[in-house]
């Protein structure tokens, strides 16, 4: 958020108000917390914050089809990147990343993990959290979201900016309709009223 706001100010570019607003996790819907685990990253609970398996066939997949390699991020890289660092690629940001990540996962549990990630994550052109995103997309608040809304919202992570919950695509329908199956199948390994 501050960097976005700082780049606009340099380079006086109009840039989108930001919108943020923190919520507990336990006013966060289960269906919104299923399907960003099932669509960011299924092994989240596993893991120690690093997705070996993961990042070796997004390595395979890049050989093998000569493009660059796809993301194989998970949420606690993703949140570690949205809380302290900047976006895009560059292996100085990677290792901060890695830094950032594995203090995450020492420091902090897999719940308070979740709870950061939803709240910083960007869901649409300066829209953060996931509070914000219900307010600015469905004009409801966040525990009030359907399982067809966290889908939909759920489905725009990739790319937050240029894609529309509310005026999906053909790629974001198909990746709504794989997220809300996989959601129905998942049962998220996670107390919430803690």
């Amino acid at each position: 958020m501050m960097l976005r706001w700082l780049g606009g100010t340099l380079t006086r570019s109009e840039q989108p108000p930001n919108r943020y607003q923190w919520v507990p996790l336990s006013r966060v819907p289960i269906s919104f917390l299923t399907c960003v685990w099932v669509s960011e990253d299924n092994r989240f609970f596993q893991h120690r914050g690093f997705d070996w398996g993961e990042i070796r066939a997004a390595q395979a997949e890049a050989r093998a089809s000569g493009r660059p390699s796809r993301g194989a991020s998970t949420i606690t890289q993703q949140c570690a990147r949205s809380l302290f660092l900047w976006q895009g690629r560059s292996w100085l940001r990677k290792g901060l990343e890695a830094y950032y990540t594995a203090w995450m996962e020492l420091l902090l549990s897999k719940r308070r993990i979740l709870e950061l990630y939803v709240n910083v994550i960007e869901l649409g052109d300066g829209v953060y959290g996931i509070e914000a995103a219900a307010e600015h997309h469905y004009g409801i608040h966040a525990d009030e979201l359907t399982s067809d809304q966290a889908a939909g919202l759920a489905a725009i992570l990739p790319r937050p900016r240029d894609w529309d919950p509310n005026h999906p695509s053909e790629r974001v329908l198909r990746r709504q309709a794989i997220i809300r199956q996989r959601a129905e199948r998942a049962r998220l390994p996670l107390d919430l009223d803690q």
